[in-house]
């Protein structure tokens, strides 16, 4: 199907040539001899791109150009004029242009112009699409992950969301416990607020007092009444944080509303019924802490009815690259900065490292990043030392692949490899690069000379 071109100008000879031209390249072209007749143009179809002339009778170009952005920013526009002059070519730029070409003008040259125009707009509708459809694929409620594990724990919120039963979320810290009570809630038929508590973060008494509320004068500065989060999550549900936390005074107190569906204001002699689904999460070991005794099996019992385990980020590294680009965009788009994208090798690191505080950790190291880059391209300098140098996420022996593996050849490529970065990390200077991998400075010149390590020379004395 051909492309729709429309051409902007009051020269009515020029307006025939460049229709003759680009309907031999193959255009659908309309013409028009006024900013009045061009937005006529527009109501009829949408045009593919515009080639407007910068002043007509009745208006500035500039003022159609803007008009345009307006209503479809993705239209290129190529701005033409017999008056050229370095404002009125950034003005056209700054409002969207996508180039601005002086008369006289070789055709050649035109041509060429708009060939890369729609080639570029080609390109970003794909790059829109291409986004979309990963993110439809492997977001799920704001959640970003493609790994198996993933995938089959938004399966699962999928088949429980619209069941009122109580789920157990487990995990590390920063795994996103509460961004999976958020999407069971929001797939859920609850018609109630999502509200969600922090048990570890309150003393025995507040904590009772947010969970099912107070009478007035119950305790000092109690002046009123005052509704619990079990209240304003009638209907709806209740995120219970670090559920381990609890003292075991208060796990009896919830057992009971768990059981009873019913709970008492603190000074209060009234029960009152609630309707509230229970997410609980922690990052404890929950059979460790029956064992012990801080925590109640019979509550357990209550709140593991559907248990939902997260893995942790380093088990899950296919994820990596899906959640660094959305974290980039995220940033980039607050901080008003121009979209960014990663080196492959600030990618490589970010894989390597073990992400002891998981996703959280993830989103503050490209936050990070995104503030301190000056350039479009966020670079290993951006990152901070404890994810270039580390712990690495590679765990327990090396697998020996099937087909086996020339283990000298290894060895060598290895130790090259560890002997470079260590030459980097001191930057140059070769007894540091000795003291780090913890061996003399003879041995490293040694071993330095025989796997052709350049730059190291015999002037250094040990």
């Amino acid at each position: 199907m051909p492309l729709n071109l429309l051409i902007v100008d009051d020269e009515g000879s020029l307006r025939d040539f460049l229709s003759i031209v680009f309907e031999d390249e193959g255009w659908n072209v309309r013409a028009a001899a006024s900013l009045h007749e061009a937005r006529e143009r527009l109501h009829e179809s949408e045009p593919d791109l515009v080639l407007c002339d910068l002043m007509m009778p009745d208006g500035s170009g500039l003022d159609f150009l803007r008009e345009m952005k307006a209503q479809n920013e993705a239209v290129p526009v190529i701005m033409i004029t017999a008056y050229t002059s370095t404002q009125s070519a950034v003005s056209a730029l700054k409002a969207g242009a996508y180039d601005y070409i002086a008369k006289p003008f070789d055709i050649e040259e035109l041509k060429i112009i708009v060939r890369k125009a729609v080639e570029r707009r080609e390109l970003e509708t794909e790059n829109v699409h291409l986004r979309t459809a990963l993110e439809e694929r492997f977001t799920f409620a704001n959640i970003i992950g493609k790994s198996p594990k993933m995938q089959q724990i938004f399966g699962v919120v999928s088949r429980i969301a619209p069941t009122h039963s109580t789920v157990l979320i487990t995990g590390e810290s920063g795994t996103g416990k509460e961004l999976i009570a958020r999407a069971i809630h929001y797939h859920s038929r609850r018609t109630g607020k999502f509200v969600s508590i922090n048990c570890g973060a309150l003393p025995e008494a507040l904590l009772e007092s947010e969970l099912f509320g107070h009478e007035r004068g119950a305790f000092t500065g109690a002046i009123r009444d005052k509704k619990g989060l079990f209240q304003e999550a009638e209907k709806g549900t209740i995120f219970l944080d670090e559920i381990t936390e609890m003292t075991p005074a208060m796990q009896v107190k919830l057992l009971r509303v768990l059981q009873d569906r019913v709970i008492r204001r603190v000074g209060g002699n009234e029960e009152v019924p609630v309707d509230v689904r229970v997410i609980a999460a922690t990052n404890r070991d929950l059979g460790e802490s029956i064992q012990k005794g801080s925590f109640r099996e019979d509550l357990f019992y209550r709140i593991n009815v559907i248990p939902i385990t997260l893995p942790p980020l380093r088990q899950r590294k296919e994820d990596i690259p899906l959640l660094a680009d959305h974290f980039i965009s995220k940033f980039s788009a607050q901080m008003a900065t121009p979209p960014r994208r990663i080196s492959v090798d600030a990618m490589r690191a970010l894989e390597k490292y073990a992400w002891p505080g998981n996703v959280r950790e993830l989103e503050n190291v490209i936050e990070r990043a995104v503030a301190l880059e000056t350039s479009e391209v966020l670079m290993t300098r951006s990152l901070p030392e404890s994810v270039l140098f580390g712990e690495s996420s590679a765990a327990g022996p090396y697998e020996l692949p099937v087909a086996g593996i020339n283990l000298e050849k290894h060895v060598e490529s290895v130790v090259r490899s560890l002997m470079m970065q260590a030459l980097e990390r001191s930057n140059g200077v070769q007894k540091a690069a000795a003291e780090i991998l913890q061996m003399s400075f003879r041995s490293f010149r040694y071993y330095a000379k025989k796997h052709g390590i350049v730059g190291v020379g015999k002037d250094e004395e040990e």
